[in-house]
């Protein structure tokens, strides 16, 4: 004879996103309420993890960061020196990396109370989230974005991971963040290429949750490709107020189920990071792939050619790439090497395989079959251009396999 309970457990989350600007002056007081949001009587200890790029382009960061401390000592309390660390994927594979923040978080005796804050991009926000998520299960952390892809997408999110068994994301947890501060700032000193390849997030939700966005994005193209200040800030804000309305009320936050709508575009997205050893961007290979399931689009019927022109054009006029030649690249059997993204993109999530298609600007798609066949041909159609009176073209340093 067997006895079982019915367990049902509800557990709420609540984070603020704010949008600001100097977040380190010591007068600006967005940093010092979010610590206390909770409880504002109390002195918060927090431990800075800062990403390399971000410490050679800010080189007085740290001594920003000690000085706003001090003009708020009643809530802020520095445990110990910020730790500077790698940015880009590469900190996403070495498990080292992880290691050496748990170590760090022991040793300065930080618990679950304790702030984790992490300075940095996409990359130093996903790994560095992840080791304060599994130390004491679970370190408090505030996200502080410093890209243009991080600000708009993933670092206002609730996921974090690293790369492992040279799978994207393989070992990772959903944590929401207690706080995410966006610094316009921090977009100043980005070189011209991280930029443009961020926008590529906001085109892929605008995709699929806002048609209203997508016209506002063909309308403002040229001025998001020449980083025009103000232009930026609209994308980026609507872009991450459309992500977090996904998160909120989107009905499967921690991806239960075996749809992922925002990841529209990046099974072939994150299969194209890993076949270029990460010298294509994220944006840059979300961008291609956008390019991609949109054609599979017109290709099962969902979607009109003119539609699909008009995305791959608004991705030439920001200067995203909507083709890479590793989507040519086949295995010893002659297959596209490509399509185990497919695979790995279902493995991911488990159950029947869900893609992500669109039947318009802001009306997406469930679909489950996607034929190698119909894919190979929208890959030779985008080979040449598609859209354009000009075959297309891949980044240079990309195609000769130089370093990033």
């Amino acid at each position: 004879m067997s006895t079982s309970f019915n367990v049902q457990i509800a557990v709420p989350f609540h984070y603020e996103v704010t949008f600001t600007s100097d977040v380190f002056n010591a007068e600006n007081p967005a940093l010092a309420l979010a610590l206390a949001r909770r409880e504002p009587n109390k002195c918060h200890r927090a431990f800075f993890v800062i990403d390399e790029g971000v410490a050679r382009a800010w080189p007085r960061l740290s001594e920003q960061i000690q000085h706003y401390a001090n003009q708020h000592v009643g809530t802020l309390e520095l445990a110990g020196a910020p730790v500077v660390v790698p940015g880009g994927e590469q900190v996403k594979n070495d498990p080292r990396h992880i290691e050496a923040l748990h170590l760090e978080i022991a040793r300065r005796g930080l618990d679950r109370q304790s702030f984790a804050v992490i300075v940095g991009g996409g990359a130093v926000q996903d790994m560095a989230g992840f080791a304060a998520a599994t130390a004491h299960r679970g370190v408090r952390v505030v996200r502080l974005p410093t890209t243009v892809l991080s600000q708009n997408d993933s670092g206002v999110g609730v996921k974090n991971g690293v790369n492992a068994f040279g799978l994207k994301n393989f070992v990772g947890t959903f944590a929401p963040p207690f706080a995410v501060l966006n610094d316009a700032r921090f977009l100043e000193t980005l070189d011209r290429r991280d930029r443009i390849a961020g926008i590529a997030e906001a085109v892929k939700v605008s995709l699929i949750r806002d048609a209203e966005f997508f016209d506002w994005l063909t309308a403002n193209a040229t001025r998001l490709r020449n980083l025009e200040p103000q232009a930026t800030a609209v994308m980026v804000e609507r872009s991450a107020e459309l992500h977090l309305r996904h998160i909120e009320s989107g009905g499967d936050p921690f991806e239960l189920g075996s749809a992922r709508p925002l990841d529209f575009g990046h099974w072939s997205a994150h299969k194209l990071e890993s076949l270029t050893a990460h010298r294509l961007r994220h944006g840059e290979a979300v961008a291609i792939g956008l390019a991609l399931d949109t054609l599979v689009s017109v290709e099962v019927g969902l979607l009109s050619a003119s539609i699909a022109e008009r995305v791959h054009g608004v991705l030439r006029e920001i200067g995203l790439p909507t083709f890479h030649p590793e989507l040519e690249a086949v295995d010893d059997a002659g297959a596209l090497k490509v399509l185990d993204g497919l695979r790995e993109f279902q493995e991911h999530l488990g159950g029947e395989l869900t893609v992500t298609l669109l039947r318009g600007p802001g009306q997406a798609v469930d679909w489950h079959d996607m034929d190698p066949t119909l894919i190979a041909r929208a890959i030779r159609t985008l080979k040449t251009g598609y859209g354009s009176s000009e075959p297309a073209r891949a980044l240079p340093s990309l195609v000769s396999g130089a370093a990033e």
